[in-house]
């Protein structure tokens, strides 16, 4: 019985709680995707990865429709709308691609592309490829943030 009562109170307790959802700041989302990247890193090496079917027509980060049949890539850093150039260092194939989306989230990988990329980067059916990424143009709204961040102060401090 007293197991019972006590069900009771936990189930009780957890209706009653406040919900709550596991979120992180809005100041720290803008650090992590939209900060300025360091000099240097407008080009990368590493392992890309495809994806494909599961995610066919869900939104992705930026709000666009996932086509596995687009030109597209998700990275975790780069500001959404970036383009950039994919080389399959293997084979040396080369494409440009629209970065829409966040990912890959598997420890080791720093690009996805969608699968009709991998297919013309020549990876499609090994799955991964060691990739090297140069930005060929950020979007126009990073673009003015940098500069703005590197014009000097239109009103210095007269004190």
């Amino acid at each position: 019985m007293k197991k019972l009562a006590m069900g009771c109170v936990v189930a009780a307790m957890v209706v009653l709680s406040a919900r709550t959802e596991a979120r992180p700041s809005e100041s720290i989302a803008y650090a992590r995707y939209n900060a300025p990247r360091p000099a240097g890193l407008d080009r990368e090496v590493g392992v890309a990865s495809w994806y494909g079917e599961a995610f066919q027509g869900n939104p992705t980060a930026s709000g666009e429709i996932y086509d596995m049949n687009g030109l597209t890539a998700a990275n975790k850093s780069l500001p959404l709308g970036t383009q950039i150039k994919v080389t399959n260092l293997k084979n040396k194939r080369t494409l440009v691609l629209k970065v829409n989306d966040r990912g890959p989230f598997i420890p080791g990988r720093f690009l996805d592309v969608s699968k009709q990329a991998a297919k013309q980067l020549g990876f499609e059916y090994a799955g991964l490829a060691k990739v090297q990424i140069e930005v060929v143009r950020y979007p126009e709204s990073y673009r003015r943030r940098l500069a703005a961040l590197e014009s000097p102060d239109p009103m210095p401090n007269q004190n």
